[in-house]
């Protein structure tokens, strides 16, 4: 009787999702490790002796994540469904200012710098399309059949995001952006036929930008097709990362004991932290990465299983699919499996920006997670009682 009475109403939920929360800080605490040790030599020699440069930036960013993701575990999900037009304007308008920033040092806007505070615009546009899409699916959720609600409605506010990506230009966002957006209209009721022949239009569409695309898209797919073809520059990276894999073997060489770090592999602290881990920990410590992530892709999901609305239910798997489709591409770039594409690995990967953003979207699935037993509960109980008549 006392748990009947605890769970009648969803505002008597207060209890976070406990297994969830254990996998982000797992996933948070074991990045943070493995940030240090490919991190420390890097930073040492370019950050004139300071060898916790970057560790000591990612714990500042850590703790406000942290604030942030316990204090928007309270905020109830249904704020999203009011504001998600006023994050995307402000998220658009971040995207339009960046073309205007000084380019970083391989002609790339992608950076807004004022001061100390430096962000990309695309980390929080990322975000800003899943309660957008989440929303529009809602409203029209018995016309979702339709071509002109399941498809063209979603194209329409798309494609200027992706132009705009397009000029900075950031293939690795508009890879994400379609992935999440993807799934977001495929789990929403898009129709099926429908659905197909746009992402089969997308991929060629990527294919003739990778292929077509100028020194930038088109040399990463050529490299990506001949890996050893220039092992002193342009394949350096992809032929490092594979090296620094391979070395690793089963067991790994012992943490902090990578050789790749040292001058050889670039990006080592961002992009390709996960070859790092290959080299330290090995086939096992790649499989427990992998695996960490695996467990909560799962416990996202089941959350958003047990969501109590459509909205809260596509906010969630959005924001999930979102960490999953990182980690996959991450990984794959790593190990040469797709081209370059510069996606960091969730949790792993140094960026300020990037960190605290991921921190509060759990803040969202965390909040989502007080209500969903309840809710699942309550829905139960109808179909319950008519299978028992």
């Amino acid at each position: 009787m006392e748990n009947t009475r605890r769970i009648a109403t969803p505002d008597t939920i207060k209890r976070l999702d406990p297994i969830f929360l254990i996998l982000i800080f797992a996933l948070l605490c074991f990045g943070l490790v493995m940030l240090f040790s490919a991190s420390y030599a890097y930073a040492y020699y370019f950050r004139k002796g300071n060898s916790f440069f970057f560790i000591s930036r990612q714990l500042i960013h850590t703790v406000l994540g942290l604030g942030g993701m316990f204090i928007i575990s309270k905020i109830h999900y249904s704020f999203y469904k009011k504001t998600y037009l006023i994050m995307l304007f402000i998220s658009i308008f971040l995207l339009i200012v960046v073309l205007f920033c000084p380019p970083d040092d391989k002609g790339f806007h992608r950076w807004i710098n004022i001061k100390i505070i430096q962000f990309q615009p695309s980390e929080s546009i990322k975000f800003s399309i899943i309660p957008l899409f989440a929303a529009m699916i809602v409203k029209h959720q018995n016309k979702m059949k339709t071509f002109r609600y399941g498809i063209l409605r979603f194209i329409i506010v798309l494609l200027p995001i992706l132009v705009l990506m397009r000029l900075e230009p950031h293939l690795s966002g508009i890879v994400l952006i379609c992935s999440i957006a993807g799934v977001l209209m495929f789990v929403g009721g898009a129709d099926v036929k429908w659905f197909i022949a746009l992402f089969s239009l997308a991929f060629l569409l990527l294919l003739v930008m990778l292929i077509r695309g100028g020194n930038y898209m088109g040399g990463r797919f050529y490299y990506w097709l001949h890996p050893f073809s220039d092992p002193l520059n342009k394949t350096m990276q992809t032929d490092q990362s594979l090296l620094a894999i391979g070395s690793g073997g089963i067991f790994g060489l012992g943490l902090g004991q990578s050789r790749q770090k040292f001058m050889y592999l670039p990006e080592v602290q961002n992009d390709f932290i996960f070859a790092v881990v290959c080299e330290e920990l090995g086939l096992v410590g790649a499989f427990l990465v992998i695996i960490l992530f695996l467990l909560f892709c799962y416990k996202g999901f089941e959350i958003a299983s047990k969501a109590p609305d459509k909205f809260s239910f596509l906010l969630c798997t959005g924001i999930i699919a979102q960490f999953g489709f990182q980690a996959v591409y991450n990984i794959a770039v790593v190990t040469a499996t797709i081209p370059n594409t510069g996606i960091p690995l969730p949790f792993f990967s140094y960026g300020g920006t990037a960190l605290v953003i991921e921190l509060w979207e759990m803040g969202i699935v965390l909040n989502i997670s007080r209500y969903s037993k309840t809710q699942k509960l309550e829905i139960l109980k109808p179909r319950i009682r008519k299978s028992l008549t």
